[in-house]
This record gives C-alpha cells, structure tokens and sequence, in this order.
C-alpha cells in the first residue's frame, strides 16, 4: 500500500495516519476540525480542512489516485455514511470505514465500504481473551475463526522439542515463533522446549485452547 486518504483526524484517524507514515505510506488527511489537521500536519505527507460531505471538495482531492481511503468518522454516523458513499461514487478503489456497532456496520457496507473495522469490539475481545487465563499473554484475531495467540509454555513441554511435541497432527495448531531472552525465534523441529520460551501460536481458537487447556 503506496499511498491513503484518511477522512476523520480525531484520535482513531490520528492513530492510523501516524502509523501508515512510519510504515512510508504517502498519507492525506482530511478533517473538518483545523485543530485536528494542525495536530497531524507534522506525521503525514499532506492534511486539508474541509467538509467530507461536499462532493465538489471530495472530488478535488482525487480520490481515485489513493490505494486506499479511510473513513476514520467516528462523532457521527450520518456524516460518515454519507462520506464513505460519496468516494466509492468518485472512484475511491477500497474505502475502508470506522463503526460503533453491529448496526452501523451493516448499514456501512450497504453504502460503499469495502470493509468495516469495529476498533471498540475488536479491543474488547483482545482484552476479555488476553485476561480469560494467566497462560494467554496476548491474542490476535485473524478472522472468525483462526488467530494467533502469546502463550506461556506449559510445564509438561519443558525439554521436549517441537517434533516430539507434533502440536500440528495432535492438536492441528502451528508454533510460528518463540520468544527467548527478549529475542523472536523461528524454531525447527528439533528446538527444544524451555521454561523461558513464549510461543507464538496459530490456529482456531478451539484448539489452541484445548491444546493449552485455557
């Protein structure tokens, strides 16, 4: 991803913008608030005061040129359904919109978002599994199905190696990565196992669980 339009510079859309210009994304946002714009001006490549609802203003911004425009809107809901309509209709390629909720979501997609993200939902499932077990140290969800879990290793996997362990054909969960000393390890199968070690797991939810027994 080269380049985005990010509408909405409040503190999700700062947040996304800050992030795409560390990774060297060619960054725009666009608020309507010029202390919010005055704020993120120094991240990005540019920032502009206007209203997203103003299709003659969403039309000078081109935003057909942009891999990729965020609709960040999250202090009204009319506001960004009507915006993220507005750059699907003036060729935006992914429009990619904020929702509250369950509702807002449904009604986003009906209306030219290509995909939906729902950061207070999103947060509160890490949080609820992060802190369901002292095993879990920290969770990601891939899609509805399968994530990528932190765990502590159980004591009974202390001293064995991968390829005694065989997660995959037990329990059908990969360790990706291991944690040693504050470094990342890409373990072969004949890594052996020590109290020190965080594995990085991947794979349904059901069987990391059962495989951990969390």
């Amino acid at each position: 991803m080269d380049s985005a339009l990010i509408i909405g510079a409040g503190q999700f859309g700062r947040h996304v913008a800050k992030r795409m210009s560390d990774l060297r994304c060619e960054v725009m946002v666009v608020d309507i608030n010029e202390d919010h714009i005055n704020e993120i001006l120094p991240y990005v490549t540019n920032a502009q005061i206007g209203d997203s609802t103003n299709s003659e203003f969403i039309r000078s911004l081109g935003v057909s040129n942009y891999d990729v425009c965020i609709v960040a809107i999250g202090s009204s809901f009319q506001t960004s359904l009507e915006t993220t309509a507005l750059v699907k209709e003036m060729g935006a390629p992914v429009v990619v919109a904020r929702a509250s909720n369950d509702v807002q979501m449904k009604f986003l997609l009906r209306n030219g978002a290509d995909d939906v993200v729902y950061p207070e939902k999103q947060m509160a499932i890490r949080i609820a599994t992060k802190y369901a077990s002292k095993s879990i140290l920290d969770f990601i969800q891939l899609d509805s199905n399968t994530s990528i879990f932190e765990m502590k290793i159980p004591k009974n996997w202390y001293g064995y190696t991968l390829a005694q362990l065989d997660l995959r054909k037990k329990y059908n969960v990969n360790i990706i990565a291991l944690k040693r000393d504050s470094q990342v390890i890409i373990p072969y199968p004949d890594f052996e196992m020590t109290p020190e070690d965080i594995a990085l797991v991947i794979g349904k939810r059901k069987d990391i669980q059962k495989c951990f027994k969390v």
